[in-house]
């Protein structure tokens, strides 16, 4: 059943079916989840020197080691911008790129008191970090089930309608 009243806030012009899923359809959703963790891998492992070579350019380079935190938000974001450029290309919207994006930068950001307070270590902050990010994405992903449920040619939204 698909109305208008299950159009989320951001996603304008599409229409979501908040009916569960069928078997295709989680077949669907694991095939996403698993793409975003290639996409975010890839993202991580391209775009992290990258970002490295960069920041000492500038004079802004740091030792990971000790700078775990400022390491941990680095990986985040190379890991966002590798996931949400897939996450375009596979036409989706830009609230579902920023809620993934959320579920990379919130452990992030709570490791640092962690860290700050010498509660945890770098080795088991980074631990944390990976740990905690997938369950996030995959509460995101439950969020939208029905977008994520759907084959990629069924997207509707963001890229595939030529909204920027």
């Amino acid at each position: 059943m698909r109305t208008d009243a299950n159009v989320d806030a951001g996603t304008a012009g599409v229409t979501l079916d908040r009916t569960a899923p069928s078997r295709r359809g989680w077949v669907h959703f694991l095939r996403h989840y698993l793409e975003m963790l290639v996409a975010m891998v890839a993202g991580m492992l391209l775009l992290g020197p990258v970002v490295g070579v960069l920041l000492d350019a500038v004079g802004l380079g740091f030792s990971r080691t000790e700078r775990p935190g400022l390491a941990g938000l680095e990986m985040a974001f190379t890991m966002s911008v590798g996931m949400g450029a897939w996450m375009r290309v596979r036409g989706h919207g830009w609230a579902g790129i920023l809620e993934m994006s959320a579920a990379m930068f919130v452990p992030a950001v709570a490791l640092l008191p962690l860290l700050w307070l010498g509660a945890v270590g770098a080795g088991a902050a980074m631990a944390l970090l990976h740990v905690a990010m997938l369950p996030l994405m995959l509460v995101a992903m439950l969020r939208r089930r029905a977008e994520y449920s759907a084959p990629h040619a069924g997207h509707r939204h963001g890229a595939r309608t030529g909204r920027r």
